[in-house]
């Protein structure tokens, strides 16, 4: 693998940016445990292995927040990869200061983490999240070192503005607010945030790489071969989890109404 030069920008951004994402992780897990002690009344009652993977999403939901606002900003706001840019390197080999940080700081983040899930696996998650953070890392480290393919990795990246309702949704589950107006609304979000985010964004993703097929193949093999396999099998778990997520809101409607009707009658 052809590495780019490794500059005093990259020798300062990646190494710092790595362990920014793991401190960012460890310091909001941190914070989660204790305003989640002071705000919420059920906090302290809930058992150990609850009050893990509250903070352990806590920190899972800040970082989705800031990857998808980042990915936002440089895909859409900024000219980095804009089509009329002129004057400018392929579509494929642009990259910034940002984008590098960014990648950091998830790698740092699915590293800290994955290391929760294998400690306590497979409370925290099972063999799907193994193989979602793996390919997530694999990806993110080759356009990191490479530095090709950083406009297909932000749109990875973008999908992760649906964690934040999942975590919602698992946060209501968890207090018993399953019946909830809010647990509806959440879930009708999860729904239409999961099949832009993860499902259509995905669609222009594949159709954006085909007619700039000549551009990825000039990325070196590992990276091409990489550019042709991980996405479509994250796309395949995107839509597993969304057939499971259609069915968890086709149940809970139905639910609701019969509850309504019960009421009437």
């Amino acid at each position: 693998m052809d590495l780019i030069s490794f500059g005093p920008q990259e020798q300062i951004v990646w190494p710092a940016s790595v362990l920014a994402g793991i401190a960012m992780s460890a310091a909001v897990y941190d914070l989660t445990r204790q305003v989640s002690s002071r705000c919420f009344k059920g906090y302290d009652g809930l058992n150990e292995m609850h009050k893990i993977e509250w903070n352990n999403r806590g920190f899972s939901t800040f970082h989705a927040l800031a990857a998808a606002a980042v990915s936002l900003y440089l895909l859409v706001l900024s000219d980095l990869f804009s089509e009329d840019a002129r004057g400018t390197a392929i579509v494929v080999d642009r990259k910034s200061w940002l984008s590098d940080g960014m990648f950091g700081v998830s790698l740092g983040y699915f590293f800290t983490d994955l290391a929760m899930i294998l400690w306590y696996f497979p409370r925290l998650g099972g063999k799907e999240y193994l193989l979602h953070h793996g390919l997530s890392m694999y990806a993110i480290s080759l356009a990191l070192l490479s530095g090709k393919g950083h406009f297909y990795i932000l749109m990875v990246l973008f999908t992760e503005a649906t964690t934040p309702f999942v975590n919602l949704r698992w946060y209501l589950d968890l207090a018993g607010r399953k019946g909830s107006k809010l647990y509806l609304y959440n879930g009708l979000a999860l729904f239409v945030g999961w099949l832009v985010a993860r499902i259509i964004l995905f669609v222009y993703f594949f159709a954006h790489m085909y007619l700039h097929f000549d551009q990825v193949r000039t990325v070196f093999p590992l990276g091409f071969y990489s550019i042709l396999t991980v996405p479509p099998l994250l796309s395949l778990m995107n839509l597993v989890w969304f057939w499971k997520i259609c069915k968890g809101m086709v149940k809970t409607l139905c639910k609701m109404k019969q509850s309504v009707s019960a009421k009437t009658d």
